[in-house]
């Protein structure tokens, strides 16, 4: 086949893959939410405390609509601009709860379209489908980004139990910690999942694939626990467990406390480096005899956020 008839073939295919989704589009992105600002909600929730220029650039928006389609998002109380902790020159976009509600529906509307479309398909079309769009996705990626697609964002139902999977196979594997560990994880998830106010769970994905996690536990009014810190190893120099600290510490800043402690093993050489350098300061140590066969020891950091 020529080049010209694989060119004719994908604008054929644009075309027609157009107006399969111009009419979901028309049935689901109905006033006030033309589809473009419906995208940026949805790239707010998911890259929760992101900036303006990552989303324009991202999405591809004009610079002046970008500005003007925030600007209302703020005026009815859609988002929220928190002033970044790292770089007083940028603001950090977060949707509130309306906004949460807000995107909340345009999921469960996006769904109710997609199966409306699809509702006369076989499971065979429907594997068929699914798996040449797969493959449209990872030819164009493979071409046209430089970087995987890194994504931190609130956890979600389907989450607490992966987490809780990635702390005990990690830590099984690399310092044969036993079944206790595990079951102490998974009992303070647990207790997280039923009781959250004040705190918050950030999944981090790599290529849609869940690679770690972080999260802030309301400990009192003033003082917040920094808990559930995991980044796979395979995924380690990429900058992932520096987004995590920031997206944790923002929110810890904006949730107005005082103070935020976490604790770790003095065996996490890389783990508490990254902990000095946001300003952690080892104030406490306890020897832990239960998740292992050899006593371990536990550490205590404690960072300071309110300004002397």
């Amino acid at each position: 086949m020529s080049t010209k008839q694989y060119i004719e073939k994908v604008r054929k295919f644009n075309r027609f893959y157009a107006n399969v989704l111009g009419k979901i589009d028309q049935d689901i992105y109905n006033q006030p939410f033309p589809l473009t600002e419906a995208r940026v909600i949805t790239e707010i929730y998911l890259k929760n405390g992101c900036t303006a220029t990552e989303i324009r650039e991202n999405l591809g928006i004009d610079r002046g609509y970008m500005s003007r389609i925030l600007q209302k998002f703020e005026d009815e109380k859609i988002i929220q601009k928190k002033q970044s902790s790292n770089d007083k020159r940028q603001y950090l976009l977060y949707l509130t709860d309306h906004g949460i509600a807000i995107y909340n529906e345009l999921v469960e509307n996006a769904n109710r379209g997609v199966g409306k479309m699809i509702q006369n398909f076989s499971e065979d079309d429907l594997t068929r489908l699914v798996t040449a769009m797969e493959t449209i996705e990872s030819v164009h990626q493979s071409q046209h980004s430089d970087k995987p697609n890194v994504v931190i964002r609130p956890f979600k139902p389907g989450d607490i139990g992966y987490v809780a999977y990635l702390h005990g196979r990690f830590y099984e594997k690399t310092y044969d910690f036993g079944k206790m560990f595990e079951c102490y994880v998974m009992k303070g998830l647990t207790e997280f999942r039923l009781q959250n106010e004040g705190g918050e769970l950030w999944i981090a994905e790599v290529e849609g694939e869940i690679v770690g996690s972080i999260a802030i536990t309301k400990y009192s009014d003033t003082v917040a626990q920094l808990r559930w810190f995991m980044l796979d190893r395979n995924y380690h120099g990429m900058g992932i467990g520096k987004k995590l600290m920031e997206t944790a510490i923002d929110f810890c800043r904006n949730q107005n406390y005082d103070y935020v402690f976490l604790w770790t093993v003095s065996v996490l050489d890389a783990a508490r480096s990254l902990y000095q350098k946001f300003g952690f300061k080892f104030t406490e140590e306890t020897q832990n005899d239960e998740w292992t066969k050899t006593p371990i020891v536990e550490e205590r950091w404690d960072l300071e956020l309110i300004s002397k």
